[in-house]
């Protein structure tokens, strides 16, 4: 049995999970649970990246308590943000919270430098605010001493370095920074040094499945193990997540990471960075085995969250099965929304935002929460398809099935919805996308498996998907309000 411990981190919380492979299998067992979020001092917001290591430890004490002997370890996260090492070893700060708000004037003097439609031909990276390229460039100007003799790390390559000491940039997470060139997956020397961003501060990027070295010493007796490998992953968590996709005969096939957001796409061999790309405002991240994810974001139950907190506020504490048990008795596409529509980006009063929205799109209002539910489900069905269609249109190829991973795939009305809407089967599964994925890795980095399609194929073996097909008279109710859908602000 070979057993390794995967560090999820999210923007709100964080976990421990060891996955132990035999027989063909991989069984879960998650160790460790913690908060994580925002920490605000002077103004600014910043990650806590110590309180973080704190967890990681704590992480695999627990595990090594329970029994487990680790195999490696190996952290993902969200992407764009990152670290500055400063040569004495140290970092020069906390590392800046991607919400913080340094970067709202950042692009428009960037784009003065060097336009968008250049940048996205290198890079391929999609644009928002919060990307690195804006990240960084607003700190070379309010903090120039922080970049003079540093290095570059995104987070769980700094986590990474504080477990191993290693200094390197793993591909998957640098690539969300939007400073790599698309083609060659290197760092952009020449944009970088024509937006006056020091060259020297930017590592060797390392691919996923790798190995960065080995627990430090002061840890091991710290934490009372022996000497872990600490192993790259796909480092951003959606990677980690795609890589888990359980493939199956379909040659042509898209996915969904559906989780708090929606990330639709598919893999490809080479980057595409289309002028039609660009406006669709489609990405090019990397992937495991080489692999390129061609993606949008798309907003996910986000909004059903912000329903349900406000719920609960009123005193009605909805669980997700109650809620989707409240959607099933409601009528079909009664009310619709555009879930993109920058009013429900925010934490509102979702609700109320979405009854305001169908009484301006003169629609009238749902009148209870179960007609709200339903217009959500039906509202993220109708957007699943208008991207899958704006995806066909830019790659110019048919896609025979979608697989659903991440938590929402446990929405089983919203993945029948996604199966209707498409008219093409759905399959959802797993659940645990993210840890899944960075485990396969690291026993790929460690010699246990040898492909990511062998990964693939253990997780086939060892976690069940279930398979929604298109019922023909909602397929035909969806066709139907298709136009109405497009036609929403």
């Amino acid at each position: 049995m070979s057993s390794y411990l995967a560090i999820d981190l999210g923007a709100s919380s964080g976990r421990g999970i060891v996955g132990s492979f035999e027989k063909g299998k991989l069984e879960l067992s998650e160790i460790h649970r913690f908060p994580n979020g925002p920490v605000e001092r002077e103004g600014s917001l910043f990650w806590d990246i110590e309180g973080l290591l704190k967890e990681i430890k704590t992480a695999l004490k627990k595990a090594v308590s329970a029994g487990h002997k680790i195999n490696g370890i190996a952290i993902d996260t969200w992407g764009v943000d990152y670290a500055m090492l400063g040569k004495n070893g140290k970092l020069v700060r906390n590392p800046y919270h991607y919400r913080d708000s340094r970067t709202n004037d950042t692009p428009e003097k960037l784009f003065k430098i060097m336009p968008l439609e250049k940048i996205y031909e290198r890079t391929g990276i999609q644009f928002m605010q919060l990307n690195s390229i804006f990240q960084v460039f607003a700190h070379k100007q309010q903090h120039p001493e922080d970049l003079k003799d540093s290095t570059f790390l995104m987070i769980p390559d700094a986590l990474s370095y504080m477990l191993c000491g290693k200094v390197e940039c793993e591909y998957t997470d640098a690539s969300t920074t939007q400073l790599l060139d698309a083609r060659t997956g290197d760092w952009d020397l020449e944009m970088i040094e024509k937006l006056g961003i020091p060259k020297s501060i930017f590592p060797k990027i390392v691919p996923p499945c790798t190995k960065a070295g080995v627990l430090k010493e002061e840890l091991q007796k710290e934490l009372g193990c022996g000497p872990v490998p600490v192993f790259h992953v796909g480092s951003h968590d959606t990677a980690s997540a795609v890589a888990s996709v359980p493939v199956g005969v379909a040659k042509n096939w898209a996915y969904i990471s559906c989780g708090t957001w929606a990330l639709l796409g598919i893999e490809n061999d080479k980057p595409v960075v289309t002028e039609k790309a660009r406006k669709a405002n489609y990405t090019n991240e990397g992937g495991l085995d080489k692999k390129i994810r061609f993606l949008t974001n798309i907003m996910g139950l986000w909004l059903l969250q912000e329903c349900s907190r406000n719920w609960k506020e009123q005193g009605k504490k909805y669980s997700y099965s109650d809620m989707v048990k409240m959607a099933e008795k409601a009528e079909a596409m009664k009310f619709i929304i555009n879930p993109n529509n920058q009013k429900f980006l925010a934490p509102c009063d979702m609700p109320a935002k979405i009854r305001e929205y169908c009484k301006e799109t003169k629609q009238g209002e749902p009148e209870d929460d179960a007609e709200v539910v339903r217009c959500v489900l039906d509202s993220l069905a109708l957007c699943f398809r208008t991207k899958t269609d704006e995806l066909q249109g830019i790659t110019g190829v048919k896609y025979e099935c979608l697989h659903i991973v991440g938590g929402g795939c446990q929405n089983k009305l919203l993945m029948q919805l996604s199966s209707d809407a498409l008219n093409i089967p759905v399959i959802a599964g797993p659940v645990e996308a993210t840890a899944i994925g960075n485990l396969m890795a690291q026993a790929i980095a460690d010699g246990k498996l040898g492909s990511l399609r062998e990964g693939r194929e253990i997780v086939k073996a060892s976690f069940p998907v279930e398979t929604y097909n298109p019922q023909k008279k909602q397929t035909e109710l969806f066709e139907r309000t298709l136009d109405k859908f497009r036609k929403l602000p």
